[in-house]
């Protein structure tokens, strides 16, 4: 009865060796597909190919240029939020080499493997998060 108590006594403070080995493969097949996405997007928001614009009518390429300029600052902006994305994932994997990933910034207590695999850059649990949105 002793034993009990005292495994009930101590709770998991951290993820181990095999489950955070899991979580960096979760995370790096995420950061390959975050990086390939942003050359994409990178690529689209600087690419200078005018597409035959040349010699059709003015006002056509006033047009043309006007959607160019906006469907480059859209991109531009998926490609700087995907880029904070790779960031967070990046730092999901020194948290991990740490020995700390896992572990929720607010409480100090274990984030769900459940909330890891689907963000596995969270650093906070469902429970501090939604405190964080009550404010």
């Amino acid at each position: 009865m002793k034993d009990q108590a005292i495994k009930e006594g101590r709770k998991k403070t951290r993820y181990s060796d095999e489950e955070l080995q899991e979580f960096r493969e979760i995370i790096l097949e995420k950061l390959a597909k975050a990086k390939s996405d942003l050359k994409m997007l990178t690529d689209a928001y600087t690419n200078n190919n005018e597409h035959g614009t040349n010699d059709t009518s003015p006002t056509f390429k006033v047009l043309e240029e006007g959607y160019q300029v906006l469907s480059k600052e859209e991109n531009s902006k998926l490609a700087a939020r995907q880029q904070k994305f790779i960031n967070n994932l990046e730092n999901a994997l020194i948290r991990i080499e740490n020995q700390t990933y896992g572990i929720c910034r607010a409480t100090g207590k274990l984030i769900s493997k459940e909330r890891l695999r689907s963000v596995p850059h969270a650093t906070l649990s469902i429970d501090a998060k939604l405190k964080q949105y009550q404010r």
